[in-house]
């Protein structure tokens, strides 16, 4: 199976050194003719009068209530998956997003998102399946729940270690019973254009991107113990911004294969057609395991740059969680 992001490629590697890196998906919709929206777009009328204050102010005392605010969940830590690098600041992690539904920024994201309505929320799992099902989010909160302490690596190389919450996704399957033609799995988002702006026509953008978000694994790697089905973070539900109410973390892949706001699983025998992959084939393929030894195509993927410290590491190769994935690409 073909990825571009694993092939090499001709263009020279650049070492990641601004914070230019940090925006380069922005600077691709905008070669699209897609555009930005303006900050107040995003921000529904009842929550202007709060969201005005945030431009040119101090926003920590905002989030912090948020994130105070948000219900918290009963979980048991697993202590298989080590990190040796120390957790990202929950307020930090909380206010640099990507979530393209919303804004091409990050740093206006968690704002943007507040006219989402998350519940009540429900899963549909379909396809080759014995048992096609729909979950609502209170079954799916009555999985057992533990916390990971994963490594997240974007594309765009930054990176961060947050404390998700959730359920291996093999968890879910086996209650489905994929049947034996079943290849691969088809994940979907949501679609309210009348909530989330960027899913709107506008004359900021044009229609060439294919709502709703999808994204896709094959069978094998949604049945690996690492891929969680991911419904809070920080030792509480998720912030709508990171994804709520149900979102997928795989953590040795670039963060933009892990969907937020996940409503229907599809098992099916061919390879799904994915968001990124769709819009940009040669930059965002289908695999997009993290590698440090092939290059994005307009950027070195050598290094990252830790969300919230500056710091610059070397990248992992399958960003560290090999021993328990590279077995899945052999040959």
């Amino acid at each position: 199976m073909s990825n571009s992001i694993w092939r090499q490629v001709s263009s020279p590697e650049t070492q990641v050194t601004s914070e230019a890196v940090f925006h380069n998906r922005r600077q691709f919709l905008k070669t699209l003719g897609l555009g930005s929206v303006g900050a107040a777009a995003l921000v529904s009328s009842a929550n202007w009068a709060e969201a005005k204050d945030l431009w040119g102010a101090d926003s920590g005392p905002i989030i912090k209530r948020r994130l105070a605010a948000l219900n918290k969940l009963k979980t048991t830590r697993n202590g298989k998956y080590k990190v040796d690098y120390p957790l990202t600041q929950e307020e930090t992690a909380a206010t640099f997003n990507n979530f393209y539904e919303f804004s091409t920024g990050k740093e206006d994201v968690w704002q943007a998102v507040e006219p989402f309505q998350t519940s009540p929320w429900k899963v549909e799992v379909t396809g080759l399946v014995e048992k096609p099902r729909t979950f609502d989010m209170e079954e799916l909160l009555r999985f057992p729940l533990e916390e990971r302490i994963y490594r997240f690596r974007c594309v765009e190389a930054w990176a961060m270690v947050v404390p998700w919450i959730g359920f291996p996704m093999a968890e879910l399957l086996k209650k489905v019973r994929p049947l034996s033609k079943a290849k691969y799995v088809r994940l979907v988002g949501f679609h309210r254009p009348e909530q989330a702006a960027r899913q709107a026509p506008s004359r900021f953008w044009n229609s060439r991107e294919p709502w709703p978000y999808t994204e896709g694994l094959t069978l094998a790697e949604a049945m690996n113990d690492l891929t969680l089905l991911t419904v809070g973070s920080y030792g509480h539900i998720l912030p709508k911004q990171h994804g709520a109410p149900i979102r997928l973390i795989t953590p040795w892949k670039y963060g933009f294969k892990s969907i937020k706001s996940i409503t229907r699983i599809e098992l099916t025998d061919k390879q799904p057609a994915t968001f990124w992959n769709t819009l940009a084939p040669n930059e965002y393929g289908f695999t997009s395991n993290v590698n440090p030894a092939i290059p994005h195509p307009r950027w070195s993927q050598e290094r990252e740059k830790v969300l919230g410290t500056g710091e610059r590491r070397p990248t992992l190769p399958y960003n560290g969680y090999g021993e328990f994935v590279a077995n899945l690409y052999r040959g």
